[in-house]
């Protein structure tokens, strides 16, 4: 795995992330070497949801106000169904995901977390994979949906569910160590 070293990265998230699918990220990203933020529109601490019942709270390190895709190389979004739900409804959430992918950099959405990015205007011609409940939302929102682990598409990374997190989390390492995108109409 690649080492991305100096690297920051903001992970999007809110109460009822999917626990497994902010902590894995978080661990891959900051064992390669990149400073990892959690950001939310919560202070303080955000609680998962961990399989049938609230999970374990995580610290928020950045309140979504005061951060920018400036000050970061990478996005990250995590899933189930309570956090991006919530998140698809915050313009500022939206704006931010907007803000990296107009800039080129690598964002990561696993599970829901795509209903996110058709929201935000970024899913629609793009190649990517979703679970499998949102697969009619994703093509509805003119996207090219596949079954598959892990898809990339010009920095833009998706998986399915927490059995992908190992592909995910790789591919993301793999991207952030890229760098900037350019992006071209599909």
């Amino acid at each position: 795995m690649p080492r991305i070293d100096g690297k920051k990265i903001a992970i999007l998230a809110t109460n009822g992330f999917e626990q497994s699918e902010l902590e894995h990220p978080l661990k891959a990203l900051a064992e390669a070497g990149a400073e990892v933020h959690v950001v939310s529109p919560e202070s303080g601490q955000i609680r998962g949801w961990d399989n049938k019942d609230w999970g374990r709270a995580i610290p928020v390190d950045r309140a979504l106000s005061e951060v920018s895709a400036t000050d970061y190389d990478g996005l990250v979004l995590p899933g189930g169904q309570i956090n991006p739900d919530l998140l698809r409804v915050n313009e500022d959430a939206l704006s931010l995901i907007r803000a990296f992918w107009q800039a080129g950099k690598p964002v990561g959405a696993i599970c829901h977390a795509p209903w996110l990015l058709a929201e935000a205007g970024i899913a629609e011609g793009r190649h990517l994979t979703s679970y499998k409940s949102i697969r009619t939302d994703m093509r509805n929102a003119g996207a090219h949906w596949e079954d598959s682990e892990v898809v990339t598409d010009q920095g833009l990374v998706t998986s399915r569910n927490p059995n992908d997190l190992p592909a995910f989390c790789a591919k993301l390492v793999e991207e952030i160590a890229e760098g900037r995108h350019e992006r071209r109409a599909a």
